[in-house]
């Protein structure tokens, strides 16, 4: 090999070494570009987000503020509920009320039924009446409302001077038979094993039911006499005005006529009157005219 090939070869061995190393260098900075991209790009991401979530925040915050609180909401929450309570359906043992509330009723009403519920009055209830009774027996009925299974009866036979007989009967109706002597009843009702009602009753004999019923005024037979008369009477007049309005025509006239007779006797009668009097007072006058016409022929 001569000198001249020795020099070629080494400038071609540097210029592919320079070229080497100018390719590994673009490699290692594409792939540090590469390697750098994606934080670059994560972190562009992330404060477009940011920012995205900022407006949109403040956009929501702006329509908040914006939007106004709608009135009926806000007269919801200002309605104040007034409630009252009916009167009880009895005046002793348990009954029903009405709940009525006074303000805030659906539809603008003053005032609507919420519920009904229970109420108690005093527990003694006295001597009562019973359900039904004919000559052989009676019906009788303790205190209670429906249902009628959720209370708790106990009937007594009461006698004077002992100790009542608590009979096996646990309904809430007793019915019994007359017997020779009166005998009186107590039925006593339980809820929850508290007493809420207590009633007498009084069975009487059926000689004692007969002498009651006939020395009981019959009053009943007047009051339907005096009721059936006062309805036929109105009847009467009801008809009587119907006819007067249908005839209202005739009954005019008809009473215009009487009006016309009654004033021409009227009339008759006050020219009677004047021809009475002036027939009384011509002979008073007639000596007066003489008297004159004497002392004048006596002159």
């Amino acid at each position: 090999m001569s000198p001249g090939d020795a020099g070629c070869s080494n400038g071609l061995l540097l210029t592919v070494g320079w070229l080497l190393l100018a390719g590994l260098q673009s490699a290692c900075g594409t792939n540090v570009t590469a390697a750098q991209d994606p934080g670059l790009a994560r972190e562009g991401e992330g404060e477009s987000e940011n920012e995205g979530d900022e407006e949109a925040d403040s956009e929501s915050e702006a329509e908040n503020e914006a939007q106004p609180v709608p009135e009926e909401d806000v007269s919801n929450t200002t309605v104040v509920k007034e409630v009252e309570f009916g009167m009880c359906t009895v005046t002793c043992g348990v009954g029903i009320r009405e709940v009525i509330l006074t303000n805030g009723c659906p539809g603008g009403e003053s005032k609507c039924i919420v519920r009904v519920e229970e109420c108690h009055g005093p527990v003694d209830c006295g001597w009562g009446r019973p359900v039904s009774e004919s000559l052989e027996s009676v019906r009788l009925a303790c205190i209670h409302t429906s249902p009628v299974n959720r209370f708790k009866y106990i009937w007594k036979l009461l006698r004077p001077d002992q100790q009542p007989i608590i009979l096996a009967n646990d309904s809430a109706i007793l019915e019994v038979h007359r017997e020779v002597h009166p005998l009186a009843f107590e039925c006593t009702t339980l809820d929850n094993n508290e007493i809420i009602a207590s009633i007498k009753f009084t069975v009487y004999t059926t000689s004692e039911l007969q002498m009651k019923r006939s020395n009981r005024p019959d009053t009943d037979a007047v009051l339907v006499f005096v009721l059936t008369i006062g309805v036929i009477i109105c009847i009467f007049v009801i008809f009587i005005l119907i006819f007067i309005i249908i005839n209202w025509g005739a009954v005019k006239s008809f009473w215009g006529e009487k009006a016309s007779t009654a004033e021409i006797h009227s009339e008759l009668s006050s020219t009677r009157y004047k021809d009475s009097t002036s027939f009384d007072q011509s002979p008073a006058e007639i000596p007066g005219n003489e008297d004159d016409a004497l002392s004048e022929w006596n002159e």
